[in-house]
């Protein structure tokens, strides 16, 4: 797939901003910092895979009922709503919902 220009601008700019993020971290500093004071060198080396598909004029949001209706995992402080499209992904990085079996 060839990338245009315009999408090849906005994947570098979504890089540098969760590079941005990743540096300014207190919480990622700290554990640096306590890993170094161990005695240790730290080298941090993070892949991220982004997928994105091109939407066609007339076709819906993500948030739309073509989507299919969403699955509610009940959590100890509510509810989280993951639709089709979320479990698949999830199943496709090995995590478990950790349905519960009635009975």
């Amino acid at each position: 797939m060839e990338l245009d220009d315009n999408l090849k601008q906005l994947m570098k700019e979504l890089g540098m901003a969760i590079n941005e993020s990743l540096s300014e971290s207190e919480t990622i500093s700290e554990a640096i910092a306590n890993i170094r004071g161990a005695g240790y060198d730290v080298f941090l080396v993070l892949e991220a895979t982004i997928g994105f598909n091109k939407r066609r004029e007339g076709d819906a949001g993500p948030d739309s009922e073509n989507e299919g209706a969403a699955q509610r995992v009940p959590m100890q402080s509510g509810e989280l709503r993951l639709t089709p499209r979320d479990t698949e992904f999830l199943k496709l990085l090995r995590i478990s919902l950790g349905e519960r079996q009635s009975g």
